[in-house]
């Protein structure tokens, strides 16, 4: 999936390129490229939401007691979010910890 537009390697591509998902600005190493249309690519950042959204997604297709317990993280997750508990001095740094290592 992280394929290198050819053009790019053989220009040394030294100018940034934007992400198609946010629209910011990153260099060649920090964008995943899209299989086939390798002209297409997102920074890492919105990669990681992208393959939330699609286990999100499978979730919905397949119910099952698993998908179920990830429903429920992902509602808490959107609840401290909404609520803006991971910017708290307190338990921001635990709340984004755990963010990050739960599905």
């Amino acid at each position: 999936m992280t394929t290198v537009p050819t053009v790019a390697i053989e220009l040394g591509a030294a100018e940034p390129f934007e992400c198609w998902c946010c629209g910011s600005v990153y260099e060649e190493p920090e964008l995943i490229r899209l299989g086939s249309h390798s002209e297409a690519g997102v920074c890492l950042r919105c990669a990681h939401f992208l393959h939330q959204q699609a286990r999100a997604r499978e979730d919905a297709q397949r119910p099952s007691p698993a998908s179920r317990v990830r429903d429920g993280l992902r509602a808490g997750r959107r609840l401290v979010m909404r609520r803006g508990w991971h910017e708290k001095p307190l338990i921001g740094r635990p709340l984004r910890w755990l963010g990050r290592r739960l599905p």
